[in-house]
Order: C-alpha cells, then sequence, then structure tokens
C-alpha cells in the first residue's frame, strides 16, 4: 500500500536535516574503510560501526555469510527462506540508519551458504555451506568493496556458534586469497585487504559461551562518547539500528553512563609501523593517497565545508570546489594508481554529491502508489521537487531495462523478471533502479545523487496462485482419503488451474479449487500436487509486508507438499495456548485431534478450563499472551485436578520464572550453546520406560529419523524431584543432555515440559514428531 500522509510525516520527523547534513559531512575526514564480517543479520558490532562512521567518517560495510533462515521469530510465523527474506529486509533499513554498505555470501535461498540452524563447529559449517563456495564469495566481496580492514564480530573458539566461527576462520584465509591473481573464485581484479582485526572481548552471553578467553588488545575503539548534533551515545545509534531485527527482539535501552569500548586485536597486517590507531600505516586523508594539489586542494575544501557547518552557503562553495578539484585529481591518475586507490576517489565523489545535494537544501521525494506490480503492469509515480540553493536542479527516473516512465506512471515490461528477495548487495545512498536521480549544479558543478523511491515496487511473477495447503499432512489411521485444495488470487485472470498429481489420485474442480481423492491404501510418505495456469508451471508468493521494513515477496513452485502419516490418537480434549509464533494447534487438528485455541477467557476461568483434558502452551507463549503468567496458578490448580498441560520450550527470558511458572520448579538452561542438541540425527537413549513413550503410539528409533535443523534447544537445566526425564541426547564430544523430555505427575494430573523444536518438525512434515506429539496430550493413565 502507498505511504499514507501521516506515514510520511512520521519518516521525516525521523530525519531532521541538520542531523542529514552533518552525517553526510562526516565522511569528508577520511578514506579509511573499514568491514566488519559475521554470519547472520544482527551480528555487526552495530555501537562499534555507529562510533567509526558517525565520529571518525569512516567507510564501513558488512559482509554476512548468511539471511537468518534458521533463527527465532519474534513477530510472526515466517520462517526458513521466507524469515530469510524479511530479515534481509530488516538489515537493509539497519544498514539505513548506519549508513553501512551491506554484502552477502548467501545469494538466492537456494544457495548452500544458509542458515541451517545453530552449529557449535567451524569444521560442521564449512562442510554444510561449502569450503571452496564460502571462500570465494568472500574473496568476490572484498574484491568488489576494497576494504582497509576486515574485523570479525566473534572469535574462532570453542563455545561460539559455529557460523560465528567459520566466518572468522574464513577471515583469516582470505587475507591472502583476495589478493592472489590466480585465485580462480573471482574475476574481479586482486585486492589486498591491509589489517585483520579480531574483537579483543568475549562472544559470551545468552547464547553463546566462549570456553577461551579473548586476545590481548592491541588498540580501543572508543566508544563512549556523544554524537554533538543529536546528543545521542554511539550506543544508542547502535540500538536504534538493532531495533530493526524485529524478529530476533533487538534493541534496547542502554542507560547514561553505560557506553562500552571497543578493544580490538592486531591479528594480521600487511603494513609497516607500531599499530597505535586504527589507521596506522593506511592513507588517512586525500593527501596521503597521492601528492598532487588537486587531492590537497580536495581535502582543504573538505575541511573547510566541515568547518562552516552549520552554514549550509558555505559549506555548498567549499564542497562544489572540493568535488571540481577531486575530479581533476582523479583524471591525473596513472593507471596504477587507479588500480590502487581510483575506488577511493570514487566513494568520496559519492560522498561530496550528497553532502552537495544537504548543503544546498535541496529536495527530491518520489511517492508510488502500489508495492507490488506484475509484468505489464504500471505503478502511479508523484515526484516532489525542491530546487533550494542549487543553480539547477533535474530529476529523471532511473528504471531497470525495458521499464518506461511515462505521464507519471513507471511502466513495466511484459518480460520483466520477478525481483529478487535475496539481492546481494545494499548500499545505502545508491539504491537499486526503479530510484530517481537528482542532477545538481551548485557553483557551476554538476553532480548527482540517487533517491529511493517511497516504497521501491515489487515485481511479481507473471503466472500464479496461491495454493491453499502448501504442506499438509494426512493420518492414514483415521478414515480419511480426502484433501481439499484451494486454489485463489490466480493471475492472469481468467488462467485455467490444473493439478499434476501422483499415479492414482483423482481431483474434482469445485468453486474454490480442487477436492482430491487419494488411494485407499496409501502408503506412509510424502507426496507433491503440482498447480498448473493452462498447462504452464505456477508460482506461489509469499508476500512479506511489516511496518519496520520495505515490502518483499519469495516465489516459488505452487505445489502442496502431503505426508501420510500414521498415528494412532488419543480421546482428548485439547485447549491451545499460542503466542503467535508456531502453528502446533493446526498440525494437532490436521492429524485429527480435538484442539481448540484458547482466548484470554478460557484460561482466566477454571470453568472453562475444565472443559479441556490437555492444554498445550506454545513457544514463547509466557511472554507474549498477555495474563497467561497471572493465569499459571488457576491452571496448576487445573493440572491437580487432573488435567495435562504440555509446554513447549521457552527461552529464560520468555517470563519464565522457574518457580512459579511450572507447577513444579524447572529451570531453563543458558547460554543455550551448552543447553541444545544441534546434530538433528544425535542418537536418542531412553532413560525411563513411561507410558509417554508407549501410548498409544510405540516411541522407536524411526520416530527419530528424518529431523531438521536441530533436536532441540534450552533444554532444562535443573528440575524438581517431581519430574522424570524421560530421554538423554548430546552432540558429538560433548556430555549427555537429559533436560529434553520431562514429565510429573501433580496432583491427578501431569505436566509434561519439552524442548524438542517439534513446531518446527511438524511444519517440515517429520512424522515422529506428529506420533510424540499425540502421546504428550494424552490423559494421565489412571
Amino acid at each position: 500500500m502507498p505511504l499514507t500522509h501521516p506515514a510520511r510525516l512520521s519518516a521525516e520527523s525521523r530525519s531532521a536535516h541538520i542531523v542529514r547534513m552533518w552525517r553526510a559531512l562526516q565522511p569528508l575526514q577520511t578514506v579509511v574503510s573499514f568491514m566488519n564480517t559475521g554470519a547472520h543479520p544482527d551480528d555487526e558490532t552495530s555501537a562499534m560501526l555507529a562510533a567509526l562512521a558517525w565520529r571518525d567518517g569512516v567507510d564501513i560495510s558488512y559482509a554476512c555469510s548468511t539471511r537468518g533462515e534458521g533463527g527465532q521469530n519474534d513477530i510472526g510465523t515466517e520462517s526458513g527462506a521466507a524469515l530469510g527474506v524479511l530479515r534481509t529486509s530488516e538489515m537493509e533499513a539497519a544498514c539505513d540508519i548506519l549508513g553501512l554498505r551491506m554484502y552477502w555470501l548467501s545469494e538466492t535461498p537456494e544457495d548452500t551458504i544458509f542458515d541451517f540452524g545453530f552449529s557449535k563447529s567451524g569444521t560442521e559449517t564449512l562442510g554444510y555451506w561449502g569450503r571452496d563456495r564460502t571462500l570465494a564469495r568472500f574473496v568476490h566481496i572484498l574484491r568488489r568493496e576494497r576494504p582497509d580492514i576486515i574485523c570479525p564480530t566473534f572469535l574462532d573458539v570453542p563455545g561460539q556458534h559455529g557460523h560465528h566461527r567459520a566466518m572468522t576462520e574464513a577471515a583469516h584465509k582470505v587475507m591472502d586469497l583476495a589478493a592472489d591473481p590466480d585465485f580462480p573464485g573471482s574475476d574481479l581484479p586482486p585486492w589486498q585487504v591491509k589489517k585483520l582485526y579480531l574483537p579483543a572481548w568475549s562472544g559470551a552471553g545468552q547464547a553463546y559461551d566462549d570456553d577461551l578467553p579473548p586476545p590481548l588488545g592491541t588498540l580501543v575503539i572508543p566508544g563512549k562518547g556523544l554524537d554533538p548534533v543529536t546528543g545521542w551515545s554511539f550506543e544508542r545509534v547502535g540500538q536504534q539500528s538493532r531495533a530493526c531485527h524485529a524478529t530476533q527482539a533487538m534493541g534496547k535501552w542502554v542507560a547514561a553512563g553505560k557506553e562500552r569500548h571497543f578493544p580490538l586485536h592486531l591479528a594480521d597486517t600487511r603494513v609497516d609501523g607500531p599499530d597505535t590507531k586504527l589507521g596506522s600505516g593506511l592513507a588517512l586523508r586525500l593527501t596521503d593517497l597521492k601528492p598532487c594539489p588537486h587531492l590537497e586542494a580536495a581535502q582543504m575544501g573538505c575541511d573547510a565545508a566541515r568547518a562552516a557547518f552549520p552554514d549550509t552557503a558555505k559549506m555548498l562553495a567549499e564542497l562544489s570546489a572540493a568535488l571540481a578539484a577531486l575530479r581533476r585529481g582523479d583524471a591525473a591518475l596513472t593507471p596504477a594508481e587507479r588500480a590502487a586507490f581510483g575506488h577511493k576517489l570514487n566513494r568520496k565523489e559519492e560522498q561530496l554529491a550528497h553532502a552537495i545535494h544537504h548543503a544546498a537544501r535541496a529536495e527530491v521525494l518520489g511517492f508510488t502508489d502500489a508495492d507490488f506490480v506484475r509484468p505489464g503492469g504500471r505503478v502511479g509515480v508523484s515526484i516532489e521537487t525542491r530546487q533550494g540553493d542549487a543553480e539547477t536542479l533535474m530529476v529523471e527516473p532511473c528504471l531497470p531495462d525495458g521499464w518506461a516512465a511515462v505521464a507519471g506512471e513507471l511502466r513495466v515490461p511484459e518480460d520483466a523478471a520477478t525481483s529478487t528477495p535475496y539481492p546481494d548487495t545494499y548500499l545505502p545512498g545508491l539504491p537499486a533502479a526503479p530510484c530517481l536521480e537528482a542532477l545538481i549544479t551548485a557553483h557551476g558543478v554538476a553532480s548527482s545523487i540517487r533517491v529511493p523511491l517511497s516504497l521501491p515496487p515489487v515485481v511479481l511473477p507473471a503466472r500464479s496462485a496461491t495454493l491453499t495447503p502448501s504442506m499438509a499432512v494426512l493420518n492414514t489411521a483415521g478414515p480419511k482419503r480426502r484433501l481439499s485444495v484451494a486454489v485463489s488470487d490466480i493471475h492472469p485472470e481468467g488462467a485455467e488451474p490444473a493439478l499434476d498429481m501422483p499415479d492414482g489420485w483423482r481431483s474434482v474442480r469445485t468453486d474454490e479449487g480442487f477436492d482430491v481423492t487419494l488411494p485407499e491404501a496409501l502408503p506412509e510418505g510424502a507426496y507433491t500436487l503440482r498447480l498448473t495456469l493452462d498447462g504452464q508451471p505456477a508460482q506461489s508468493i509469499t508476500r512479506i509486508a511489516y511496518p519496520h521494513v520495505a515490502p518483499r515477496a519469495l516465489a516459488r513452485p505452487a505445489e502442496t507438499t502431503l505426508r501420510a502419516v500414521n498415528v494412532k490418537l488419543p480421546g482428548a480434549r485439547i485447549g491451545y495456548i499460542g503466542g503467535g509464533n508456531d502453528r502446533v494447534d493446526h498440525w494437532l487438528a490436521a492429524i485429527g485431534l480435538d484442539v481448540t485455541p484458547l482466548d484470554d477467557r478460557d484460561f482466566e476461568t477454571p470453568s472453562r478450563l475444565a472443559r479441556f483434558d490437555a492444554i498445550v502452551i506454545g513457544i514463547f507463549a509466557i511472554r507474549f499472551r498477555e495474563g497467561l503468567s497471572e493465569a499459571m496458578p488457576r491452571i496448576h490448580d487445573w493440572v491437580r485436578k487432573g488435567g495435562t498441560l504440555v509446554t513447549l520450550y521457552h527461552r529464560p527470558w520468555d517470563a519464565w520464572d522457574p518457580d512459579t511458572t511450572p507447577p513444579a520448579r524447572l529451570e531453563i538452561g543458558q547460554p543455550s550453546l551448552r543447553w541444545r542438541v544441534t546434530d538433528q540425527n544425535a542418537d536418542v537413549t531412553v532413560l525411563n520406560d513411561h507410558e509417554i513413550l508407549h501410548r498409544p503410539n510405540q516411541i522407536g528409533p524411526d520416530d527419530w529419523a528424518g529431523w531438521h535443523k536441530e533436536r532441540g534447544l534450552y533444554f532444562a537445566k535443573d528440575w524438581d524431584a517431581a519430574y522424570t526425564p524421560l530421554l538423554s541426547m548430546h552432540d558429538a564430544d560433548e556430555a549427555p543432555l537429559e533436560g529434553a523430555l520431562l514429565s510429573a505427575e501433580i496432583g491427578k494430573g501431569r505436566h509434561v515440559h519439552t524442548s524438542l523444536i517439534l513446531h518446527h518438525q511438524m511444519e517440515q512434515l517429520t512424522p515422529g514428531a506428529f506420533r510424540l506429539f499425540a502421546n504428550l496430550v494424552a490423559p494421565r493413565d489412571a
């Protein structure tokens, strides 16, 4: 949807001109560039980057391996590639605040470099990602951005996330590989990174637990100052950026006086001399690149513009002169000089152009009337300009190949490619087309910048439909052999849908879609139904739109995957209390269980609770369901009277009080690395021959096969004697963990707590998860 007037005003209120002007001047101090590296969106060292960019003018960038597909989602149910799309958009919003140039190693949702789940080993991680591919992508990014310095966020030490360890190991290797002209993984010219720093602080916290102490700091990046214009600490600026990672519940208030410095350890260097400052041994200013009167004049103009702040008229004159001098210096470069530092002059020209735009008080805005468009479609666009103190201001659309701007519209060609949900680069200040190009002349010097549209339109596939459900389960223990598949949002309108199905399956067209009849003798297994439109394969679109990020869309083949399982069901009435982060109620109902989602009145009233034999509390629900914590004593009474309570995994900070949330004391372990089993194929040992493992389904080795991502996380650490641990499991070379599945007899009832990721396994149609869950909700055998 187009931005409303209140939304436009709100966005403007967060971007005062004097702050934008001040920020545009900071990069004119230096030509030093610094690349942070990590494995996930939100791994960036935000506060340190804010100090480097906002105060010191360092050109900052971030190289990230994955899109965070395997992470948590605190704001919705997107998972896998859809979560990766959302977290990519969140990362871009975070970059906008810092001015952070963004590069991804992972290029597509099908890339081998993906967030496959928690890992404790860098070697394991590179095995999944592909060591050669990881290094090739990393080298290619270094050759594109050409940073002077790289610095991983985490250390390669035991107790740290394996993805982090892999990226830190790779950072050491690419120092040489990026400079090797014979390296086969990139066709860009070689580039020698000058210095590699490591964080001289521990990465331990709620999730990780570094086994080894950090290296000694060899220098310190000061982080305790305040920005002189906004008055914000650099910690606060960093947290403003981190708050964009809403799926990961990032963003915290850092109280005044709680700011910190950032010690770094020089791990590798290719420059001479003592390393007393970040820029030691590097060209710091334009005049350090080459003794040249033009570059000297350009640097003097940059310095004078900064000194003139906030006098925009004087700044504009100095900036224009600096840009003219810079161009003369650039024209005088030899081929060898251009190869060595020509990119720095190009970046300085970009930075000067933005500073000129702000100093001229020019304004260019482009508002679109649609966020999604089809090939052959049109998007209305209105452009607003203010010339300010510029001598001339011209605005032209900057469009992808084949697009046209005609009479207030952007016209999309019939053969337009679908927008990529995983762009490999994001450069604040240099938006991708479609956007606007503003050409300014000030003091006789012309310059141009790119201006993003309010909502750059996302191009959807030419042929698509929504197939519901996309994932389904059928319980062969019951009589049902039918599946209704709804088809909606057909594009182009009037296209004829059909299903490509396994042999022996039959479908009948209905007003809503198809009624599919399955064979009576249906073997257990996975089956795929594919949709065609007019005989051509169709795409299914997941639109991802949240207020804090730009909209995106993920297009995948339109198909329904059905898993046939055999699950014996208990005769139980089940109430479900969800926090909005799983679909457990959907999956339990799908196999034939009697499930009712509970509203707030249900768990506030004992008589309403009494309707149910079992109650399931979904992941994070204690935190996200208002009033649930206060209702737990009533739920405990219900348990003591004979109810079965099943709680799915919670993090310690999800309002889980070990003494009051469960019916008897149960403490969740942290940091999570110590209390999880990341190997989805880890052996499972039965500790107690409990009825949960036998009734109504006999749980055996086959039920632990085919798991996805991991076994579980946030295992229980300590518990009351009333609880019996039923299972033991562990990752390689680690001690067994017994807190994955606990059961306690509480009065006439039972409490079962599990840290197995059953909600995720059901989303992945893992048969054993359905069978085990049916047992968990079975009433206690009297």
